[in-house]
């Protein structure tokens, strides 16, 4: 059999991977080494009583024929479906209906396969640094042409984000079919503006391009002055399609359920120039390549709607907030060059003597015992720069503060 070339293309490991890699073969060297990990996002606090309350009676539906549920529907179940489009739009004034949202089984599997719905020549501009899966994606699916000397890859439209633009990707002068934003930014913590997300709409609207923002974290942003969906923008609805998750705001990463925007305004056009229906070609492949998310799961998300729920994700987003504003604080103490940390669990931190990412990485390591995540593994715009998470413990984030404030090795 022949197989998909495009994944010779891609270097061997995954960034999350070669970090996990790394810190192993530290830890069998140092065994007695006490590292914290503060590199991938993963949550530490527990799921909310009232989820577990709600999943636990989930369980017992499936005991009882009366209440079994088999096969649910690829779109998602109407009553997470209403509860987002109630609580998530609605009550913000946004005009998003239930059907327009199709629950899936977290953001990572959505951003990698929209794919599927739009055309295979179509060129994909991204962030840079930014989430790997957005290019990773483009190149598996053959968009994304020929590795090049530097690491960027032919076909892709690169959006530089450093210190002088805010870490705030602007609006390129060249066309793009698809462009993936990401707000609150994961590496850099960066949140876009209204004004930013604007251009971006106005350039999709004129370009007729399709915007696929990932507002994962959108829960993070505390300034009222930011926006925290793209639909907040006039027009927005004609162009973009937005993911969002449960992950990181009510802890399930282990869980997995999230889910995606499609708006019936939505549409691109086919090889004869026909307007066809992007929310009409999402439901086709959810359909035909995934069977929903479970429903104990489901269950589970519709609980965060609760009172109890509610208070929940916001306790459990002031606790990650209050984590990665300990970093900010802590680091710019120590010396470094800091941005995010505000509105967003991610903090972006500048070596100081122009080391490389990984050479960053390595210092963290071997002189703190603490583990980041190389800024270069987000592209080539991040080499210099090294990722922090709030979303460790309190302990354990103090713990490592200590060390470097501190300026004590090991």
């Amino acid at each position: 059999m022949r197989i998909n070339d495009n994944f010779e293309k891609l270097p061997e490991s995954y960034l999350f991977s070669e970090v996990a890699r790394r810190l192993n073969e530290y830890k069998a060297a140092h065994p007695e080494a006490d590292v914290v990990r503060m590199d991938i996002g993963d949550v530490t606090l527990p799921i909310a009583g009232c989820v577990v309350s709600a999943m636990h009676r989930a369980v017992e539906d499936m005991a009882d024929a009366t209440t079994f549920h088999g096969y649910g529907p690829e779109q998602g179940y109407s009553f997470l479906r209403d509860a987002i489009a109630a609580a998530d739009y609605q009550s913000r004034g946004i005009g998003i209906d239930a059907d327009e949202i199709f629950i899936s089984d977290g953001a990572k599997s959505d951003l990698g396969n929209l794919g599927d719905i739009y055309s295979s020549d179509s060129i994909v501009a991204v962030a840079d640094p930014g989430y790997p899966v957005y290019v990773d994606s483009a190149v598996m699916s053959g968009r994304g042409g020929d590795r090049l000397p530097d690491g960027r890859w032919s076909r892709i439209v690169y959006l530089e984000c450093n210190a002088e633009n805010g870490f705030r990707p602007a609006v390129p002068d060249v066309h793009a079919d698809i462009v993936i934003l990401c707000s609150p930014s994961n590496p850099t913590g960066a949140v876009m503006t209204r004004e930013d997300l604007r251009e971006w709409v106005d350039y999709a609207l004129r370009e007729k391009s399709l915007i696929i923002f990932d507002s994962a974290y959108e829960a993070f942003v505390r300034n009222p002055s930011l926006p925290r969906s793209i639909y907040e923008i006039e027009g927005a609805e004609k162009v973009a399609i937005e993911i969002r998750s449960f992950s990181k705001t009510a802890g399930f990463t282990g869980l997995r359920c999230g889910y995606t925007v499609v708006p019936k305004a939505l549409t691109g056009t086919d090889a004869s120039g026909r307007e066809v229906s992007l929310g009409k070609l999402w439901n086709r492949r959810q359909c035909t390549k995934f069977n929903g998310a479970g429903y104990v799961v489901q269950r589970g998300a519709e609980a965060l709607y609760s009172s109890e729920g509610r208070e929940s994700v916001r306790n459990n987003i002031d606790y990650y907030l209050e984590n990665a504003g300990i970093i900010r604080r802590s680091l710019s103490q120590a010396g470094y060059a800091v941005f995010g940390g505000e509105d967003s669990p991610y903090v972006w931190i500048k070596g100081k003597n122009g080391e490389s990412s990984w050479q960053l990485f390595g210092d963290m390591l071997e002189k703190y015992n603490i583990s980041c995540t190389p800024g270069v593994g987000f592209g080539v715009s991040g080499d210099g720069y090294i990722r922090l998470t709030g979303f460790n413990s309190r302990e354990n984030t103090l713990k490592a503060m200590k060390r470097i404030c501190d300026g004590r090795e090991k």
